[in-house]
């Protein structure tokens, strides 16, 4: 899946705190990794989120090899709107 880096990172934003350590929880991921999956480049303590960025407008692009943290993060924002 393309996203634009901006787009990625409104979601991360939108996100109600405390939101990235239930993903990591419900995912069995570390905190870390999911926060490299919005943009963050912390490798010692997170592992690789699957993201290949392509600079262009917008931020640029950016392919999601794996869809289940923006998918989990899209579901708690419409949770927490509700």
């Amino acid at each position: 899946m393309n996203i634009t880096y901006n787009e990625l990172r409104d979601v991360k934003h939108r996100l109600p705190t405390g939101s990235v350590s239930r993903i990591a929880k419900t995912l069995q991921l570390e905190e870390q990794t999911v926060r490299n999956y919005f943009g963050a480049n912390d490798y010692n303590e997170g592992g690789i989120a699957g993201n290949h960025y392509q600079q262009g407008p917008s931020g640029g692009v950016v392919t999601l090899e794996d869809t289940r943290i923006l998918n989990l993060a899209k579901q708690i924002i419409k949770e927490s709107s509700n």
